[in-house]
């Protein structure tokens, strides 16, 4: 079965949701996923915001584009959970099946609560969420975050990974984790190790500094060999290559790039094992 890619608004987050579908479809991705929720800048509020959410619905009917997942339904202290119901009801408009959270809290037992609560209302309208394990949170341990996503207790709740993080924990604690949680994937590339967590250096990586598949140091396949051969949704903000190659050009290069090194390093051994 052929491997399927996302392009992650993340990757050309400068894109409206339609911008961003269109290129998508230009480039050759098999997905999009789409931010919904506002987010900092630019602002991208498909639940509150009509014309925004007509506009991305009438770019998936012109590409027959499908939108893998929304993002990012944080769980912050003293979120009312219920906030997030226009943008999930938008989410479904869309045709959307996942959605991406995070946590944002320190205490496992109110993060596990509003976690549980959040699937809850995400059930309402066919979605599940994709709890993402982010090491510069409050809570930075893949252990913790592991507890929180059983506190909750939800079959609506999925686990996400990125490669850019998979330092963070020893990777065979993923191998201890049923495979129906993972949905999908988030791919990058970066330095080995990361730079000190929290800071600037860091998130500069993060937010801007991201590399194409196979050109940082860290073992992607080592991660991908460890997960079902679900969705790859790659989030590679890079300003550098943004500014080089266009946003167009820029989410081409991640797509050859991530197909060539999955084909070259992944899906190689797997052939091998069944021969």
């Amino acid at each position: 079965m052929a491997r399927k890619f996302s392009l992650a608004h993340l990757t050309v987050i400068q894109c409206p949701p339609p911008e961003l579908i269109r290129i998508a479809r230009k480039v050759g991705y098999d997905y999009v996923s789409v931010r919904v929720i506002p987010l900092g800048e630019p602002v991208y509020d498909l639940g509150g915001d009509p014309a925004q959410l007509k506009a991305a619905k009438a770019a998936l009917a012109e590409t027959g584009m499908t939108v893998l997942d929304v993002e990012l339904a944080r769980i912050l202290p003293d979120i009312d959970v219920k906030s997030y119901e226009k943008a999930f009801a938008a989410a479904a408009e869309l045709g959307a099946k996942q959605v991406i959270s995070s946590l944002w809290v320190p205490d496992k037992s109110y993060a596990a609560d509003k976690l549980g609560e959040l699937c809850d209302l995400a059930k309402q309208y066919g979605l599940t969420i994709n709890l993402e394990f982010l090491p510069f949170v409050q809570i930075k341990r893949f252990s913790d975050f592991l507890d929180v996503h059983r506190g909750a207790g939800r079959s609506n709740c999925g686990i996400l990974v990125d490669t850019l993080y998979s330092t963070a924990y020893e990777l065979s604690e993923l191998d201890r984790l049923p495979r129906n949680l993972f949905n999908f994937i988030h791919l990058a590339d970066g330095p080995n190790p990361l730079p000190t967590l929290g800071t600037p250096e860091m998130f500069t990586v993060v937010r801007e500094g991201r590399l194409y598949a196979g050109d940082g140091q860290i073992d992607i396949a080592a991660v991908l060999r460890r997960l079902p051969a679900v969705p790859i949704s790659i989030e590679l903000p890079n300003s550098a290559m943004v500014k080089q190659l266009g946003l167009e050009g820029h989410a081409r290069r991640c797509l050859e790039k991530a197909k060539r090194y999955v084909a070259e390093h992944v899906d190689c051994d797997s052939k091998a094992a069944v021969a």
